[in-house]
């Protein structure tokens, strides 16, 4: 396996600039995930790193080599797609034998890797099927197994999961974690569902308009987003964002105080499970819920302020608040996040 070093990689299409001088380094063994809305440059990225993509400026090292100008084929990268791409006439030993054969790999060899990839995947009893006979899940196993006899240094993996229900997403999560921990490859995964970065990544990638947001573990940005923008993408449900003015170093919001803020906070954040509940007519905060979403052990209260401000509150699951409830909100000063006007996250001192 090996290090990934981006330094300064641009690239332009047609005068529109994708990738704003992206520098990262993914350690050897690392499982890292790319994640940020359509358009922020995730899945070119990830282009560029497989060769796919020509970049403007930059480098690009895989280990100790420099493949900035290397071909995809000699950059030592597998890649899964979010199609399957199998080809249906061929069984599944045939669709992970194919590429080996064609670069004229041994036999003894190719039926090595295939057996240990029938292995690891669970693909044994399915090795002489065709993908018309298997399911979605399995489907992408085989193109999984199909860069795993490659036994390359690193694997892309671009929205892999896409096309399954909700169900084989979580079985297909659990089963590319186990992969990650089996092979102790280096693997980065991009997607635009943060519950996925989360529950899987070792270091998160959040991308904005072509540039990096935050780099960290997924609970490092849970926790200390660097920016309004990775509070509001990090977390199912978002951070809640509030409008607040400031007086005698005091948030206001509505009239009322919320606690100290540092100098230039335009913005509260806060997180649905750390807003404490209060009944009608307690807690600094009155509000009327709007939805209540039940999940089971927990509820979601979709609340609105008096000043139309809405918010999003975690409750326990048999709450008897539903919609036209009123309740109180309690925002401890401790869980509260201050941004400024450009969207820096603000610590005590006014500095980001």
């Amino acid at each position: 396996m090996a290090e990934v070093r981006l330094t300064g990689v641009n690239k332009h299409y047609a005068g529109v600039q994708a990738l704003h001088g992206i520098s990262l380094t993914i350690e050897d063994g690392e499982f890292a995930v790319f994640v940020g809305p359509s358009g922020c440059g995730k899945s070119t990225l990830l282009r560029s790193i497989a060769g796919l993509e020509d970049i403007s400026g930059g480098q690009i090292r895989i280990g100790d080599r420099d493949v900035t100008q290397a071909a995809p084929s000699e950059r030592d990268v597998a890649m899964v797609f979010q199609s399957y791409a199998l080809y249906p006439h061929m069984t599944v030993r045939e669709n992970m034998d194919f590429g080996m054969k064609v670069n004229n790999f041994a036999p003894a060899d190719r039926q090595r890797r295939i057996a240990e990839a029938a292995r690891i995947l669970q693909l044994e009893p399915y090795l002489d099927r065709k993908p018309a006979q298997l399911s979605g899940g399995q489907r992408q196993r085989v193109a999984i197994g199909r860069a795993i006899v490659k036994e390359p240094k690193v694997f892309l993996f671009d929205e892999p999961l896409s096309n399954l229900d909700a169900k084989l997403r979580v079985q297909m999560r659990v089963e590319l974690e186990a992969l990650h921990r089996d092979l102790k490859a280096t693997m980065i995964y991009v997607t635009h569902d943060q519950v996925e970065a989360m529950t899987m990544a070792d270091k998160i990638v959040v991308l904005n308009a072509g540039r990096i947001e935050q780099v960290g573990a997924p609970m490092d940005l849970y926790h200390r987003p660097a920016s309004e923008f990775v509070a509001g993408f990090i977390g199912a449900p978002a951070m809640n964002l509030l409008p607040v003015t400031l007086a005698g170093g005091q948030a206001l919001l509505d009239g009322l105080t919320l606690g100290p803020a540092p100098e230039g906070t335009v913005k509260l954040g806060i997180r649905p499970e750390h807003i404490a509940l209060r009944p009608a007519g307690q807690g600094t905060l009155p509000a009327t819920v709007t939805l209540r979403e039940t999940l089971g052990g927990d509820a979601y209260l979709y609340v609105r302020l008096n000043s139309g401000v809405p918010m999003v509150v975690r409750a326990e699951g048999d709450t008897p608040l539903d919609h036209g409830a009123e309740a109180g909100l309690d925002l401890p000063p401790a869980r509260l996040h201050h941004f400024a006007a450009d969207g820096r996250r603000l610590t005590a001192g006014g500095a980001a």
